[in-house]
């Protein structure tokens, strides 16, 4: 377990010496998006079942504060070290390609963690001041489970899509034309009920949609899907992305960088 371990730590110690680009520049973001949609526009937003928006839209902020981090963790990891030449290492220490992909995977949940719980505070603030009350949280377990799922999957894909992406703008080009929209249209802002019947068919073939939801659902207890459904999809979503990551490691890496 020493080479886990190590390069664990070496991708926790990575991200953390950036701690300005890595922690603080998300959460100004998610601070910035409670401050327009959560407190200036919730008033005029009205959820079913009684739901204040600015609860509503907490969850979905940690969420995308994770799955980003998460991506951007791995991927620029591997990119940074294809590119530095630091990857041919891995050929020659003593650890096995699941060591290598699970501790860029759990380096990646644990940098999205972070970011996520960074963020629930700076909205369980607002949410105190605003409305007067402290947000319960409703199912701590199931935080956990779909912050570990969550986190790992998009870990997975940031390996798969940094070993198949030759430039950077290429890596940018996923986060923006795939990740963006999968995202939006995930229910980070809006429940579904809200949008065209069309993009509401669209939302349920997103795996981020029942992501968002089964994470929604254990901090309020308010989801658009069941959740057996989200378990399910989250679990599926753990293991086709590390087939792709490992597929990606053991065809793409060495032979061709």
């Amino acid at each position: 377990m020493i080479g886990f371990l190590t390069l664990l730590e070496k991708e926790i110690k990575r991200f953390l010496k950036v701690i300005i680009q890595t922690l603080i520049s998300p959460i100004i973001s998610s601070f910035l998006y409670l401050l327009v949609f959560g407190v200036s526009l919730g008033n005029s937003v009205q959820m079913k079942n009684g739901v204040p928006y600015l609860s509503f839209l907490i969850p979905g902020l940690m969420v995308m504060g994770l799955i980003n981090n998460s991506f951007q963790n791995s991927s620029s990891s591997i990119v940074t070290s294809k590119f530095s030449g630091d990857l041919e290492d891995l050929r020659v220490v003593p650890i096995t390609n699941m060591q290598i992909i699970m501790a860029m995977g759990l380096g990646g949940v644990i940098r999205g963690f972070l970011v996520a719980f960074v963020t629930g505070l700076v909205g369980y603030t607002f949410h105190y001041f605003k409305l007067g009350e402290v947000m319960k949280i409703e199912h701590p377990f199931w935080i956990l489970f779909f912050v570990l799922t969550g986190g790992l999957t998009f870990s997975f894909m940031g390996i798969f899509i940094a070993f198949i992406a030759k430039t950077f703008d290429q890596l940018s080009a996923f986060s923006t034309f795939i990740l963006l929209p999968l995202t939006y249209l995930g229910g980070v802002f809006v429940s579904i009920e809200t949008l065209h019947p069309v993009w509401q068919t669209v939302s349920h073939f997103n795996p981020l949609f029942y992501l968002i939801n089964g994470f929604r659902y254990a901090v309020i207890g308010f989801s658009d899907v069941d959740l057996t459904i989200s378990i399910l999809v989250s679990l599926l979503s753990v293991a086709i992305t590390y087939g792709m990551a490992r597929y990606a490691l053991v065809k793409g890496s060495f032979s061709r960088w």
